[in-house]
C-alpha cells in the first residue's frame, strides 16, 4: 500500500493519521466530561475534602489536558500532510447536496480539531489550578498571561466549540455507515487499513461553499455560547457566597494600593490568589532606636479571594467555609528591628485564632511608605482541608505575601 494518496484512494501516511486522532479524541472526550463533573463536586461548598477525590479529578484533568495538546499537534501534521497529498474524490459527487454535506463536515472536523485542544490549552495557560500538563512543555503560552477574563472566554469557547466537534464526529460517523450499509460503495473500505479495490471517482469540482456554511456554523455555535451563558464565568458553575460589607476604618496612615496574596501548592502545581477586598487601619510613627512603633487592625473578605481554577473548592466547608467565616482579620503591634520591622500579633481565620509574626521591609519617604513582606502558615492550624491531612493533594504550607504603599493623613475607608 502506497504512503501517498490517489484520486482513488487514502495512502498509509493519511489512514494513520485519521485513526490515530480518532482514538486521541475519542479518548479525550469522556475524560474531559468524566473529569468536569467530578470537578463540580470538589467546587461544591458541601464537599467533604476527601483527598481521593481530589487526586482522580485532577488525575483525569491532566489525562484530558495532555492527550488534547497531543491532538493539537497531530491534527496540525495531518492537515501539513494533506495539503501536500491529492485529495481522494468523493464516491457520490454526482450528489450535490449530499456531497456538501460531507465536505462541510470534514471542514468541522478539521478546524475543530485544531481549535478544540488550542482553546483548551489557552484557557490552562491563563489560569491556574491543580492539573497540569504532563508534556514537558505547555504550562505557559507566549503571550497568554494570568488572566481570569482571558481564560473565562477560552473556557466558553472550548466548551462550545467542543459540542461542535461532537456534532461533527456524529455526522462523520452516520455518514460512513450510510455509505457502507446503504450505498454499498468503497467510501469507508478505502480508509480501512490494508489495500482496498476502491472505483476511480467521478470527475469533480471544489468550490469555497462548503468553507463558507462551515465559518457560518462555527459562528452561529458560538453566538448560540454567548447566549447560553457559556461566557458568563470562567470555570463552570460557581458556589455563591455573599461577600461582606467591610466597615470603613479610621486610619493614621491610608493605604493608597497594595496586594494580599496567598500561594498554595496542590498536587505540585503552585497556585497563587489574592483578596481583592480588605481594609487596614494603621498607626505609625519610626522610633529612633528598636521598639514599639505603632499597631494594625487588617479585616479581610474572604469571598473576594480569587484562587484560579480552585477558588470555589476555596470556599467550601472543608476549606475556608466563607459562608459561615466570611471574614478574617490579624491584629497586631508594630515592632522595629536592628534590622527590619515586624508585626507581632494573631491571625484569625474561620473559628481558629493563632499567633503570627509579620517580618516586614519598609521604605520611608516623608509622609509616604512602602510594606513588603511574606510569612509562611500551616493551613491545619487554621482547620482548613482537614479532609486532607497529608500533603499528597494539598501541601500544608501556604505563603501569605503583603505589599502595600501608605501615605500618612488620617482617613477613613477600605
Amino acid at each position: 500500500m502506497s504512503r501517498s494518496n490517489t484520486f482513488e484512494s487514502y495512502g498509509s501516511v493519511a489512514k494513520t493519521f485519521h485513526w490515530l486522532t480518532a482514538l486521541l479524541i475519542l479518548s479525550a472526550i469522556p475524560l474531559g466530561i468524566i473529569a468536569n463533573d467530578l470537578a463540580h463536586q470538589v467546587r461544591s461548598p458541601d464537599f467533604s475534602g476527601d483527598p481521593a477525590l481530589v487526586s482522580r479529578t485532577a488525575l483525569l484533568f491532566s489525562l484530558h489536558k495532555t492527550i488534547g495538546v497531543t491532538v493539537f499537534f497531530v491534527a496540525l501534521a495531518r492537515i501539513l500532510w494533506a495539503l501536500t497529498q491529492p485529495k481522494p474524490g468523493l464516491l457520490n459527487a454526482e450528489h450535490k447536496a449530499e456531497a456538501l454535506a460531507a465536505e462541510t463536515v470534514h471542514w468541522l472536523l478539521y478546524g475543530s480539531m485544531v481549535m478544540v485542544p488550542l482553546s483548551g490549552w489557552i484557557h490552562h495557560a491563563a489560569t491556574t489550578g491543580f492539573a497540569p500538563i504532563w508534556w514537558p512543555f505547555g504550562q505557559e503560552l507566549p503571550f497568554v498571561p494570568k488572566s481570569e477574563a482571558i481564560a473565562g472566554f477560552f473556557a466558553g469557547v472550548h466548551k462550545v466549540l467542543e459540542r461542535v466537534l461532537i456534532l461533527a464526529i456524529v455526522l462523520h460517523v452516520a455518514g460512513a455507515l450510510k455509505h457502507h450499509v446503504v450505498d454499498r460503495d468503497q467510501t469507508l473500505r478505502r480508509m480501512l487499513p490494508g489495500r482496498n479495490d476502491a472505483p476511480t471517482p467521478p470527475k469533480q469540482t471544489h468550490s469555497a461553499a462548503p468553507v463558507l456554511v462551515a465559518l457560518v456554523l462555527w459562528a452561529a455555535a458560538l453566538g448560540g455560547g454567548v447566549a447560553a451563558g457559556f461566557f458568563s464565568h470562567s470555570h463552570g458553575e460557581t458556589a455563591h457566597v455573599d461577600e461582606p460589607k467591610l466597615a470603613e476604618v479610621q486610619s493614621d496612615w491610608t493605604v493608597t494600593e497594595g496586594t494580599l496574596a496567598l500561594e498554595i501548592t496542590q498536587m505540585g502545581s503552585q497556585v497563587r490568589g489574592e483578596f481583592a477586598d480588605w481594609t487596614a487601619a494603621i498607626t505609625f510613627d519610626d522610633p529612633a532606636t528598636p521598639g514599639p512603633a505603632g499597631n494594625v487592625d487588617v479585616t479581610i473578605s474572604i469571598p473576594s479571594l480569587s484562587l484560579g481554577s480552585v477558588t470555589d473548592q476555596a470556599m467550601g466547608a472543608d476549606f475556608f467555609d466563607a459562608g459561615s467565616f466570611p471574614t478574617a482579620r490579624f491584629t497586631a503591634t508594630l515592632e522595629k528591628l536592628d534590622s527590619g520591622y515586624q508585626a507581632v500579633g494573631e491571625l484569625s481565620v474561620r473559628d481558629r485564632v493563632q499567633p503570627l509574626t509579620l517580618p516586614f521591609d519598609l521604605q520611608l519617604d516623608g509622609d509616604s511608605a512602602k510594606m513588603s513582606g511574606s510569612v509562611t502558615l500551616n493551613r491545619l492550624d487554621f482547620d482548613i482541608g482537614r479532609g486532607m491531612p497529608d500533603e499528597t493533594s494539598l501541601a500544608f504550607a501556604v505563603q501569605i505575601q503583603v505589599e502595600l504603599t501608605a501615605v500618612k493623613g488620617a482617613a477613613s475607608g477600605s
